[in-house]
């Protein structure tokens, strides 16, 4: 068997066929979007969709039948852009100003919008919806290789960030919600244990299923979870008003704190004692600047996702799945600013890097927040199993490219996947300097660079010269992921080396 026939073989959601498997299976017409024109206006289809020399085509990506509806196609791909970024993004704002926040976040949320454009059309002249297999028909087994390792390790460092909330905030809302004075040692408190134990409970039975399309429901409860942190801040920001002094939260004394400061004031008005940072800037630079960067850069990272999700979408087409795309960026852009935006105008200067942390502040008591934080632990053991599927297809397509489906398989890469990173949540003192030169690299590799250059490749000369606009437009596009990847990478080596700064990680 050729390698490209090898590769060709495999369906996206798992399942190989060989050549010789229902090779008299018809082929599905192409949709209208996914058919090329000749120079003389006829469409034809492009060569991959000729027969070979045997008379045969081979089983394709286009012969899987999707039949996941639009809308939980949304919820899904929404689902994977959202993540624990968001719970930064006011700290964000903070130290950029609102206007240049806005500047940043539009234009991160156009060129992602245009990075899947670029995928959506190297998948559909070559019929192939896996990130990885758009590697090897660009550049062989290095390109395969190259983007399978830098989905593994993305999702991985994502998949650790989120486990790592519910190990240190679970714990925290369990204590509130039984209002201990004192911290107790019992197992139900232990984050160590609660990670193991939604990790075996929740996120396991989800990562087992099949296909990703099922996982849409979870999509939009998760989603759901984030709206109404997003409606908790807007709500916030008319209750706690400005200026106000925050405090300290020390076991038995918290509440006694708390009773006697709130005693002479009103829906939690605490005036500081001078009037001052209480207005918004519309332009900031300070030190923390540039870290935004990186940050806003890294909100919107699905693209591993995108591919899994348009094979499994029924009646799939370039121009749906791109409509998919949009809307999902559109909704997740709104969620973002409006997040930030009121996150910002409640505790201006003063907001942390983790803003439900700041909310604490003020009353960690507050029935609101602790549901706003049992929403966001939700949200984010919800996006686990979205993020471990493109994990799961990487490995596979790197280690058993010529395998059919196999639950044995399907399920053991999962719980060793969950396994070592539940090892690497409970064990590791500090792998946030690791995941962030992950992030780092990866990041920009998935966004920017392999969408750029896989479309330079793909694409023939004789449709798109290599001075024609889209091909230079990519070309452009790719300097700007290696200049992303430079920034982010210089930040972190001189956050190290200074050990001054303690910006938070983006998605």
């Amino acid at each position: 068997m050729e390698p490209a026939e090898s590769e060709m073989s495999i369906l996206s959601n798992g399942k190989g066929h060989g050549l010789g498997d229902d090779i008299s299976m018809p082929m599905k017409s192409l949709p209208e979007d996914d058919q090329f024109e000749d120079g003389e206006g006829n469409v034809t289809e492009c060569e991959e969709f000729l027969p070979n020399p045997e008379g045969k085509k081979p089983m394709r990506f286009t012969d899987f039948e999707g039949k996941t509806s639009f809308g939980m196609s949304v919820f899904n791909l929404g689902n994977a852009i959202m993540g624990s970024g968001i719970l930064g993004l006011a700290y964000a704002m903070a130290n950029t100003g609102i206007l240049l926040f806005l500047f940043l976040l539009t234009a991160v949320a156009a060129l992602s919008s245009y990075s899947i454009h670029l995928l959506l059309k190297s998948s559909g002249i070559v019929g192939i919806r896996a990130y990885e297999q758009l590697g090897f028909r660009a550049f062989g087994t290095p390109g395969k290789m190259a983007a399978g390792i830098a989905i593994t390790l993305q999702n991985i460092g994502a998949m650790s960030s989120y486990l790592y909330i519910v190990k240190s905030e679970l714990p925290l809302v369990i204590h509130a919600f039984l209002k201990a004075d004192n911290p107790s040692t019992e197992w139900y408190v232990n984050g160590n244990y609660l990670v193991v134990l939604v990790s075996i409970s929740v996120i396991l039975p989800l990562a087992l299923m099949k296909q990703l399309g099922y996982l849409g429901y979870t999509s939009g409860f998760s989603l759901s979870c984030m709206v109404f942190f997003l409606i908790a801040v807007i709500y916030k920001k008319f209750q706690i008003l400005c200026p106000f002094k925050d405090y300290s939260y020390n076991g038995t004394a918290a509440e006694l704190i708390l009773n006697s400061t709130l005693a002479g004031y009103h829906n939690g008005h605490i005036p500081a004692e001078d009037g001052s940072d209480c207005a918004p800037r519309m332009f900031t630079v300070n030190s923390q600047t540039a870290y935004t960067i990186p940050i806003l850069a890294f909100a919107f990272v699905c693209h591993p996702e995108v591919l899994p999700i348009y094979t499994e979408l029924r009646k799939p087409t370039k121009r749906r799945m791109q409509h998919i795309a949009n809307i999902s960026i559109l909704i997740m852009y709104t969620m973002y600013f409006l997040a930030a935006l009121f996150g910002y105008l409640t505790f201006f200067g003063r907001v942390e890097a983790e803003l439900l942390h700041t909310y604490s502040k003020i009353d960690p008591y507050d029935t609101l927040i602790l549901c706003v934080r049992v929403a966001v632990l939700t949200a984010v053991t919800l996006t686990v199993p979205i993020v471990l599927f493109p994990v799961r297809r990487a490995i596979q397509q790197m280690l058993f490219p010529n395998k059919t489906f196999n639950w044995l398989r399907h399920t053991a890469i999962a719980i060793i996947l969950l396994t070592f990173i539940n090892m690497l949540v409970i064990f590791a003192p500090d792998i946030l300097g690791i995941f962030g030169i992950i992030g780092a690299t990866s990041a920009p590799c998935l966004i920017f660079i392999f969408p750029a250059v896989f479309y330079i490749r793909i694409v023939p000369k004789d449709e798109e010269p290599m001075n024609s606009t889209p091909k230079i437009l990519a070309a452009c596009f790719a300097g700007v992921g290696v200049l992303f990847m430079t920034m982010s990478l210089s930040f972190i080596i001189i956050d190290w080396t200074t050990g001054s700064s303690n910006a938070g990680s983006g998605h």
